[in-house]
């Protein structure tokens, strides 16, 4: 069991991600790697095309494999782990990954709308142009994990260790980031209009080009009111 706390208390790794580590070929995931079972282990296998959509299976681990164009959609995987994966224009939205572990992973042009992992740990992933709003993303852990050009409106960081993470390029409108721990969490380039929590944000590194949007959203927070009259 994770020890919560501790985690908490432990600075994060920060800085880019380090990378997958795939073996040179990888086999066509089999059969029986096609209809996962509880607490099933699934090494060096390569999914191209496979339909794993609504897939009910708990504590499966994937280690050194690599997705592309495959579909976990409606999939219900709670406390998975990813280990050393690739991941691919694939289908992620609506997936229920509860306490989820992911550990050297590239995500690439995926959809993952509506994809919960409250209380996953993610340690060096990285995601890039993936459409990840209304992800629900409560007490999870984030070391090491970039966001760049992903739309992540609506996402729901609350209670997050955010520490770790990088967003670039990102839609964040709407997001929420109560009770979050952002010391050295960054943001450049963001939409950021409508976020929730922004009394969290101390200790964020934010992008000049962002602080304008930003001393609005803090201004209504504080019950600032700004006035355009001119005189």
């Amino acid at each position: 069991m994770i020890n919560r706390r501790a985690a908490t208390n432990r600075r994060p790794r920060m800085g880019p991600p380090l990378a997958p580590k795939l073996p040179e070929s990888l086999s066509p995931a089999s059969v029986v790697q096609c209809e996962l079972e509880h607490e099933q282990t699934v090494e060096a296998a390569g999914y191209q095309g496979v339909d794993l959509g609504g897939t009910l299976a708990e504590s499966v681990e994937f280690d050194r494999c690599a997705f592309r164009q495959t579909s976990f959609a409606g999939a219900q995987l709670q406390t998975v782990r990813f280990t050393d994966c690739v991941v691919e224009t694939s289908d992620l939205s609506n997936v229920r990954a509860e306490n989820a572990r992911l550990e050297r992973v590239s995500l690439s042009g995926c959809r993952a709308t509506g994809l919960a992992a409250s209380g996953a740990m993610l340690s060096d992933v990285a995601f890039t142009d993936c459409k990840a709003d209304l992800t629900n993303w409560r007490f999870t852990r984030f070391e090491a994990v970039t966001f760049q050009n992903c739309n992540l409106a609506g996402a729901d960081f609350t209670e997050a260790d955010l520490r770790g993470a990088s967003f670039t390029d990102c839609d964040l409108s709407g997001a929420q980031f109560h009770q979050a721990t952002m010391a050295g969490t960054r943001f450049r380039h963001c939409e950021l209009q409508g976020i929730g929590g922004i009394t969290n944000w101390e200790g964020a590194i934010v992008h000049p080009d962002d602080l304008l949007e930003l001393s609005y959203i803090l201004a209504g927070a504080l019950g600032i009111v700004i006035d355009t009259d001119r005189p």
